[in-house]
C-alpha cells in the first residue's frame, strides 16, 4: 500500500494506497485444480487503458493556464502530464478525473450520479500512483486467481470496490477520490479470512497469520497521512475480508482424495461446521453492511457527525501536517 498522495484525485483529492507487493506466505496441502490467471492481467491492461484515455482527454498543453507552472514531459504531446505544483504523482488534472468519473459525493448524492462509485476504481491519479497499485494487483490478485479462479476473485475484487467507495463517501464529502487501492485492500482482507476459514488444511499458520497481519497493519498505518484516502482502504478491506469467508472455502484436509476411497474410509463432510457458521455471520454483516451505508449514503448523511473521532482513520495531525477538512 505504501502508495502516494492522491490516489483518490487530482489536487484537491484524497488518496487511497495500494497493498504492498507481498506473495503468499504460506502453503497449502491441496490437490484441487489450479487456474490460469487472465482476469487480473486483463484488469491491469483496461487500467492503464484507461489512463491513457484520461491523458488524452485531459491535454495539458492546450487546457493549461499557466498558474502552477508548464506541463511535465512536453514531449509526449497532448500526453504530458499537469504541473507537479497541482499534481506531483505525474497525472492529469482533478477537473478531467472528475469529468471521467471521480468520485465525488455531491454529484453521487444530489446529482444521482451512483456510477461514479464503479467508475472511480478505474481512475488514477498520476503515473506513480498507477503503477504502485498495478504491481499490488499483479502480486496479490494472480496468486489468488490461481487458486480461485476469475469469477470469485473478480467479485472480491468489483465488490470490494464498491464498498471502499460508499465508506469513502460517508466520511470525506469535500474532496473527489479516485484509485484501486479499495479493490486492492479487499482481495487483501479475503487472503486473511481465506486463511482463518481454511486453518485446518495450511501448514506453518502462524507465521502466516502474522505476516500477513503486519502487512495489513503496515498498509493502514500508512493511510493516516493527510490526502490519503483510509475510508477507501477500510471500507474495501472489511468488504473483501467478509467476501472470503463466503467464496474462498476450501473443502477440508483429506476430502477431495477421500472420494476416492470406500465409504467407511472417506472424509463425510466437505467443510467444516466453523466454516459453515462463519459464512453465514459474513453474508449478515455484509448485506447489513452495505444496506446501511448506502441508505445513509443516499440519505445524505455525513458519517462524521456519527462518529466524532473517525475522521483519525484517515488523517491524524502532527506538527508536520494539517488534516483540513
Amino acid at each position: 500500500m505504501a502508495n502516494q498522495d492522491l490516489e483518490r484525485g487530482g489536487t484537491k483529492s484524497r488518496g487511497n494506497y495500494p497493498p504492498g507487493n507481498y506473495s503468499s506466505p504460506y502453503y497449502v496441502e491441496t490437490s484441487e485444480h489450479q487456474w490460469t490467471s487472465w482476469l487480473i492481467p486483463m484488469f491491469v491492461v483496461a487500467n492503464i487503458a484507461v489512463f491513457i484515455v484520461a491523458m488524452y482527454i485531459n491535454n495539458c498543453p492546450r487546457n493549461n493556464l499557466g498558474f502552477e507552472g508548464p506541463c511535465v514531459a512536453k514531449f509526449l504531446g497532448r500526453l504530458s502530464f499537469q504541473p507537479l505544483k497541482e499534481n506531483p504523482l505525474f497525472g492529469p488534472s482533478s477537473s478531467t478525473l472528475e469529468k471521467l468519473g471521480a468520485l465525488e459525493w455531491y454529484k453521487v448524492v444530489h446529482g444521482h450520479q451512483g456510477w461514479r462509485l464503479i467508475t472511480c476504481i478505474w481512475l488514477h491519479a498520476g503515473v506513480i500512483h498507477l503503477l504502485a497499485n498495478m504491481l499490488s494487483l499483479i502480486f496479490i490478485g494472480i496468486r489468488l486467481e490461481q487458486q480461485f479462479g476469475f469469477g470469485r476473485v473478480g467479485l472480491i475484487y468489483l465488490i470490494s470496490g464498491l464498498g471502499g467507495s460508499i465508506l469513502s463517501s460517508l466520511f470525506i464529502q469535500r474532496n473527489i477520490s479516485v484509485g484501486a487501492s479499495g479493490a486492492l485492500f479487499g482481495l487483501l482482507g479475503a487472503m486473511l479470512s481465506e486463511l482463518l476459514t481454511n486453518w485446518t488444511i495450511y501448514t506453518n499458520k502462524a507465521a502466516a497469520l502474522i505476516t500477513l497481519i503486519v502487512i495489513i497493519a503496515i498498509n493502514l498505518a500508512i493511510g493516516i497521512l493527510p490526502h490519503v484516502d483510509n475510508f477507501a482502504h477500510i471500507g474495501g478491506f472489511l468488504s473483501g475480508f467478509l467476501l472470503g469467508f463466503i467464496l474462498l472455502l476450501r473443502p477440508q484436509f483429506g476430502y477431495l482424495e477421500g472420494r476416492h476411497l470406500p465409504a467407511n474410509g472417506r472424509v463425510k463432510s466437505k467443510h467444516k461446521v466453523y466454516q459453515y457458521i462463519l459464512l453465514l455471520v459474513a453474508v449478515v454483516l455484509l448485506i447489513i453492511g452495505f444496506t446501511v451505508g448506502l441508505v445513509m449514503l443516499f440519505k445524505g448523511e455525513n458519517g462524521n457527525k456519527h462518529c466524532s473521532w473517525c475522521h483519525y482513520l484517515s488523517c491524524v495531525p502532527t506538527s508536520k501536517w494539517s488534516c483540513g477538512n
